[in-house]
């Protein structure tokens, strides 16, 4: 039986204590990593976790010796330069911490892709030459664009675990691409008998957070359409009941000592937009009706003309009958008499036709109210009656003189 040294006993006896008392037990791949970075690392995490380096070997017969359940699983994932990390941190809070720490460095010849290695789509700084060539012998497709060298499309160059050569690491140093990240690289963590690989424990925290955002505010835009009270809906609800119930009573013109002040103000508005309706129709009638008015002191005018004109015929037409009736009455023989004595009538009518004649067709201004108007029309008709009966007087008296002076001469 081969000896074993005790420093190999004392180191698996170590782990494997370890291992049963940590909660979280993690793998850690430290290829390629820079001892600088590597102590900075641990100044960051001493407080929160415990890491511990060996060889694998040593490691497999730790992890076999613990008591935890699944654990010996561990062993498929101890690739590099393996280290276990002890800590009871939740995996997921230490995986982010671990990634955020990381920085990214070239890939030099000889080690081995982290992950796939793409070289990206775009311009280089590279003129036309070589270098179109040099692409060219790793699949990428090139072309000129303003005088310098484009890559059409993204090319992976190398696939994840695949030995880096000499010549591409030159043109990757060249083009300015970092596939190293400098840090720990959990690989995978131990946690209540399950496993958790490197994928599951590399989640986007902004895009969880935002998810979890989201589903709530969909909950609750639920529970507030839907009037379910909760905690966080109960105070809007209340608050959208009294609107609403504000809003009811104030359509429904219903007092209350919420809404008079609006009521009234509405009242108010109303009673102000109505009255302004009314003022702008107002000039526009008053128009129209002064037309109708002066229309109707036209046909006034018109008419009491119309009468005047008529009487003033009668009047003329009664003088003109009566005159020759008294020149067939009086006898031939004094014809000196005659002539004096019809001289007279005839001075009283042409006095009469010339007073009934500019009265008839009275020129009245026109800024004349009807009252003065009708006043006037009054007056004349008393001043034409009053000269018609003067003249019926008149004609009467005259026809006994002539024939008592007719007699004398005959007597």
């Amino acid at each position: 039986m081969a000896h074993v040294a005790q420093y190999k006993k004392d180191k698996v006896n170590e782990f494997t204590k370890l291992i049963d008392e940590y909660p979280i037990i993690g793998v850690v791949n430290m290829q390629n990593l820079p001892t600088k970075q590597l102590q900075k690392m641990r100044e960051k995490l001493r407080d929160k976790v415990l890491l511990r380096m060996t060889k694998r070997r040593l490691i497999n017969i730790s992890l076999d010796n613990a008591q935890k359940t699944n654990i010996a699983k561990l062993k498929e994932y101890l690739n590099g330069m393996p280290a276990l990390l002890f800590t009871k941190e939740n995996p997921f809070s230490l995986f982010s911490t671990l990634k955020k720490n990381k920085s990214k460095a070239p890939i030099n010849a000889g080690q081995t892709a982290p992950n796939d290695i793409v070289i990206p789509a775009g311009k280089t700084n590279f003129t036309p030459g070589p270098v179109i060539g040099e692409l060219g012998s790793f699949g990428i497709q090139t072309a000129v664009e303003d005088g310098k060298v484009a890559i059409k499309e993204d090319k992976v160059v190398a696939k994840e675990g695949e030995v880096v050569n000499a010549k591409l690491a030159s043109l990757l140093q060249r083009l300015g691409v970092e596939p190293m990240d400098i840090g720990l690289d959990l690989v995978a963590v131990y946690e209540n008998k399950d496993i958790l690989t490197k994928d599951v424990l590399d989640i986007d925290e902004d895009a969880y957070k935002r998810k979890f955002e989201s589903g709530a505010a969909m909950a609750f835009n639920l529970a507030f359409n839907a009037g379910y009270p909760t905690r966080e809906t109960i105070t809007l609800l209340i608050q959208k009941a009294a609107a609403d119930s504000r809003a009811l009573a104030t359509e429904a013109n219903i007092l209350t000592d919420e809404n008079v002040g609006t009521l009234l103000s509405k009242a108010k508005s109303e009673a102000n937009s109505l009255k302004s309706q009314l003022d702008s129709k107002a000039p526009a009638e008053e128009p129209a009706e002064a037309s109708t008015e002066k229309a109707k002191e036209e046909v006034k005018e018109d008419t009491e003309a119309k009468d005047t004109e008529s009487e003033d015929s009668d009047s003329q037409s009664k003088i003109e009958t009566s005159e020759p009736q008294a020149e067939i009455e009086e006898p031939k023989e004094e014809p000196a008499e005659e002539v004096k004595e019809e001289e007279a009538p005839a001075e009283e009518t042409t006095k009469s036709k010339k007073d009934s004649e500019p009265q008839a067709e009275p020129e009245t201004p026109k800024e004349e109210t009807v009252e003065e108007k009708t006043k006037e029309s009054k007056e004349e008709k008393a001043e034409e009656t009053a000269e018609k009966e003067k003249v019926k007087e008149e004609a009467p008296k005259e026809e006994p003189k002539k024939e008592s002076k007719s007699d004398s001469n005959n007597s």
